[in-house]
């Protein structure tokens, strides 16, 4: 590692999400692990998917190996500005309607199936009684 490593704000990192140019930031270090891409046993698409944010905990998820954390000595760069990293987002659900259970066609159904019986039952009690003989 560099005796006096350079610190990098977010929005710099961030730029390098290609897999000719990638940075990844993992415990406050960022790595330029574009020389790595082609070896990585995941693939480039999981490096690619870590960049533009705090890769940590993606990292420490897959649970890497001892050598493969000794490995990222070569490819460290320098720090990462605490202070230019956003804040994690809470994830905020799109809003919706409401439900309303009488708008459903289900419920049009049911009250068919219980209105057309009825009124089934109706018409042939009025045709009983206008033709009954007195």
């Amino acid at each position: 590692m560099a005796s006096d490593p350079k610190i990098h704000k977010f929005e710099e990192v961030a730029k390098h999400n290609q897999t000719k140019d990638c940075w990844l930031i993992i415990n406050g270090k960022v790595y330029d692990v574009t020389p790595f891409m082609d070896d990585h046993p995941g693939g480039d698409e999981v490096l690619l998917s870590a960049t533009g944010k705090d890769a940590t905990t993606d990292f420490e998820d897959v649970g890497h190996s001892d050598s493969a954390r000794d490995m990222m000595d070569k490819y460290y760069i320098g720090e990462i500005d605490a202070s230019t990293v956003p804040l994690k987002r809470t994830y905020i659900p799109p809003q919706q309607a409401n439900y309303n259970p009488d708008k459903t066609p289900e419920f049009v159904i049911k009250n068919l199936q219980f209105l057309v019986p009825l009124l089934i039952l109706g018409l042939a009690f009025a045709v009983r009684h206008y033709t009954k003989k007195d």
